[in-house]
């Protein structure tokens, strides 16, 4: 089922883009470091993302969000500089009014949420920070960071996580401190949420392999790949090889509904 699955590879930033270290840090003990050196990049003519995972604060989740995040900052550590404020609840004007301030330079900060993950180009902006970074997945903060070094200037990405962080999220923050590599975040990503079913409505967690990982045997996936084309490029109707027909067809009826749907 997966071995006819075609593998292109794009390994190489875009033309223009600048280099982007990321970091990951401790929010209950690095957060206001964080922040104090943030401050100096602004001033001296930076422009920053700061990402929350809410819009608002929630009760029932013991996180900051982005309305109560902003407000802490312009009262504290960003004093007198001017804040935007982007999220997904905002009404489109009040969206395209706070990025185009942001892109020209009237707003030096942009707090928001994962809104600006898609679709935002400001050449300029080369500060991203993101907080709650355990909270998100692979794809997702990998998408944030590409929202920074896109004018060619380097640019830096701060993960803040805060305690207790889970296994697989240390493993997220962990492969997107050391690689910029789209690719392997996705290997990476597909080796920690799993496959899901490929016949079925699960799209994350083991799939049902008993034997192979899709990540770690490719080689011979594309091995055996070979070996079942050049059999049925011999015997078509797998006339020589009756038991391997037979479980084939049983594998072909038990799946069926699937194969089907769409």
């Amino acid at each position: 089922f997966y071995g006819d699955l075609e593998v292109s590879r794009l390994d190489e930033m875009p033309p223009g883009r600048g280099k982007i270290s990321t970091v990951a840090v401790n929010g209950k003990t690095d957060r206001m470091r964080v922040y104090r050196e943030l401050r100096k990049r602004i001033v001296d003519g930076g422009r920053a993302y700061i990402v929350f995972p809410l819009i608002a604060e929630s009760e029932k989740l013991d996180l900051q969000a982005a309305v109560e995040g902003r407000e802490e900052l312009a009262e504290g550590i960003f004093r007198g500089i001017r804040i935007g404020l982007l999220h997904g609840k905002m009404k489109l004007a009040d969206k395209e009014r706070e990025m185009r301030a942001f892109a020209r330079g009237e707003t030096r900060v942009l707090v928001s949420t994962t809104v600006i993950e898609v679709g935002v180009d400001v050449p300029e902006a080369t500060e991203m920070v993101v907080e709650h970074a355990e909270r998100f997945g692979l794809a997702q903060l990998h998408q944030l960071r590409g929202r920074v070094g896109r004018g060619g200037r380097d640019a830096r990405c701060v993960l803040i996580a805060y305690p207790p962080v889970t296994q697989s999220a240390r493993a997220r923050l962990r492969i997107l401190v050391k690689t910029l590599d789209g690719f392997r975040i996705a290997e990476e990503d597909l080796r920690i949420r799993g496959a899901g079913d490929l016949f079925g409505v699960r799209q994350h967690g083991l799939p049902e392999l008993r034997f192979a990982d899709l990540v770690a045997d490719q080689g011979l996936l594309l091995l055996a790949r070979k070996a079942a084309d050049e059999l049925l490029e011999a015997d078509p109707g797998l006339k020589g090889a009756p038991a391997l027909r037979e479980e084939f067809a049983r594998v072909v009826r038990q799946r069926a509904s699937w194969l089907e749907a769409g």
